[in-house]
């Protein structure tokens, strides 16, 4: 005769003694199930906590302190490049102040060396022109002499070709009396 486990057990398992349909699904099964199912997932709490989450916990808070250095490097980074920004604007602007200075400078010098280059220029010109006033005052006289030896000369040479006689000294005083106006 069957016993009460017999009947209870005979549900999940046929005649042959293999498990009618899922065994998982068995509800006299179940407390077995539930009590292993605990068991694993004690088991599995225990190993992740003591194993793997230490690791990843790990893991995690190294990338953590990375990602927190890289980025205050990244701001000290962007300070530094503030900072040189900064100085090469200031260089850039006393680079330009100390050539527009040299520039300043540039053109008083030249200035100066035109004004004495005029300078000089203008006394070399006064030496000339003086030089050639007293040459072209030299050459008047001599010009005025001339003209009156040529004046004699011709007047002259004119007076014999007319069939005349010539006095010098009559000649002379004419010629003298003309030249002078």
């Amino acid at each position: 005769m069957a016993t009460k486990t017999d009947v209870s057990m005979s549900t999940c398992i046929d005649s042959y003694g293999s498990a009618i349909g899922m065994p998982q699904l068995c509800t006299d099964w179940a407390s077995n199930q539930i009590f292993w199912l605990v068991v694993t997932l004690v088991a599995i709490f225990f190993v992740l906590s003591r194993l793997a989450l230490p690791r990843i916990s790990a893991v995690i808070s190294e990338r953590q302190g990375t990602i927190t250095n890289d980025l205050a490097a990244a701001e000290n980074l962007k300070s530094e490049a503030a900072q040189a920004e900064e100085a090469y604007k200031k260089a850039l602007e006393d680079a330009r102040f100390e050539a527009s200075k040299i520039i300043e400078s540039a053109k008083a010098e030249i200035k100066q060396e035109l004004d004495d280059a005029i300078e000089k220029a203008d006394a070399d010109i006064s030496v000339k022109a003086s030089a050639s006033e007293e040459a072209i005052a030299d050459i008047r006289k001599d010009a005025l002499v001339n003209v009156k030896s040529v004046a004699k000369d011709i007047t002259s040479e004119l007076v014999t070709i007319l069939g005349g006689k010539v006095d010098a000294k009559t000649l002379t005083s004419v010629v003298n009396a003309k030249m002078k106006g």
